[in-house]
């Protein structure tokens, strides 16, 4: 089964070691300093660079859809025999935005409100990212079904950073 890894930034070498990720994806601040403890591929390593907002802010990189867009056609070229690994900065909300749009789209027939309510179940924290989650869902053609399951979960609990989490895709 492929499985996904989310982990905050301070645990990524510990999530590498233990996972041996196929596929990478950064998202972290334009001015973040990321030092990956391995060697990967440019078809392996994803980095994106925006900042944790829902709303557009002047000096900010906000979320757009070329965003959601490069993480979908990256995720295309993974094969699931390996887990795929995302990370931001605290693996609070970019990064399990990221690793909720990737299991609805890859898993067109999955109930969305159900896959929110996983992702709580194995990360209390987690806060997906509204803007990333609201522009997936109108690429994925979820007619709000996304933006509305992530809004029902709500905030998570309040943490300074996420647990690492493997999501059984």
């Amino acid at each position: 089964m492929a499985e996904i890894i989310v982990t905050p930034q301070s645990k990524l070498a510990e999530a590498i070691a233990q996972y041996v990720p196929q596929k990478i994806i950064t998202l972290v601040s334009p001015d973040a300093q990321v030092s990956l403890p391995v060697t990967l591929s440019a078809d392996d390593y994803l980095r994106l660079n925006f900042n944790d907002i829902t709303e557009p802010s002047d000096g900010f990189v906000a979320p757009e859809a070329e965003h959601i867009h490069a993480i979908l056609n990256f995720a295309a070229g993974w094969n699931g025999e390996k887990p795929l690994l995302i990370h931001c900065f605290a693996g609070i909300s970019r990064s399990t935005a990221a690793a909720y749009i990737l299991a609805c789209a890859l898993n067109p027939a999955l109930n969305e409100h159900e896959m929110a309510l996983v992702l709580r179940q194995l990360a209390p924290s987690a806060t997906p990212n509204s803007r990333l989650v609201a522009l997936a869902d109108e690429i994925l053609g979820r007619k709000g079904a996304m933006r509305q399951a992530i809004q029902n979960i709500g905030r998570g609990a309040d943490a300074f950073e996420g647990s690492v989490f493997k999501l059984t895709l």
